[in-house]
C-alpha cells in the first residue's frame, strides 16, 4: 500500500483479503470432505463409461436448461417487480409473504443460472475451473434454497445427488 493511504482504508482492504481468505478455506475444506465421502468412500462409482458420457453431454444439458429457464426467470423479474408490494403486505405468520421467498429464491437462482452459463465454454474444454465453478453455483443454489424455505428437504437432497454426480466427474477435468 502507499504512503499516502489512510490507516482506515488499508485496515478495510486487509480485513477483505481476510474475509476472501476465509471463505476460500472454508470452500476447500469442503471440497474436501465432500471429495472423501462422495469419491473414496461411496458405496458405489459410476463406471468410467458413464462418467465420460456425463462430461460430454453436461455442457449440452446447461444450454438446454438455459434456454428453458430463461423465459422464466424473465417472466419472474416481470412478475415479481410488480407484484412485490402487494405480495409482502399479504405476509405469513412470521412477517416475510411469498414475496421474500420468492425475491430470494429469484436471486439466487440468477445467480446459480449465470455461474453454470460462465461455465460452459470451460465445460467444453474439460477445464478444472468450470467443474469448480458448477461446485460453487450448486453451494449458492442450496443457500437460496435455505434461505428462501422453498422445497427445503428436496432441495437438499437434490444438491446431495448432484454433489455425488459433480465429484464422481471431477477426475475428468484438468487444468
Amino acid at each position: 500500500m502507499s504512503e499516502n493511504t489512510p490507516p482506515e482504508e488499508n485496515k478495510g482492504s486487509e480485513q477483505k483479503a481476510q474475509v476472501k481468505s476465509d471463505v476460500k478455506g472454508i470452500l476447500s475444506q469442503l471440497e474436501a470432505i465432500l471429495d472423501e465421502y462422495m469419491v473414496n468412500k461411496a458405496p458405489f462409482t459410476l463406471p468410467i463409461e458413464v462418467k465420460e458420457f456425463i462430461v460430454k453431454v453436461s455442457p449440452y444439458l446447461v444450454i438446454i436448461f438455459a434456454v428453458m429457464v430463461l423465459p422464466i426467470i424473465f417472466a419472474a423479474l416481470g412478475l415479481t417487480a410488480i407484484l412485490s408490494p402487494f405480495a409482502m403486505m399479504g405476509g405469513y405468520p412470521y412477517g416475510f409473504g411469498w414475496g421474500f421467498a420468492a425475491t430470494v429464491g429469484l436471486v439466487f437462482s440468477v445467480i446459480t443460472f449465470v455461474m453454470e452459463i460462465v461455465a460452459v465454454p470451460g465445460l467444453f474444454k474439460r477445464s478444472k475451473s468450470a467443474w469448480t465453478l458448477l461446485f460453487y453455483a450448486s453451494i449458492v443454489s442450496l443457500i437460496g434454497t435455505i434461505l428462501s424455505f422453498n422445497g427445503l428437504i428436496g432441495g437438499i437432497i437434490g444438491t446431495i445427488i448432484g454433489w455425488y454426480i459433480l465429484f464422481q466427474v471431477k477426475e475428468l477435468y484438468k487444468n
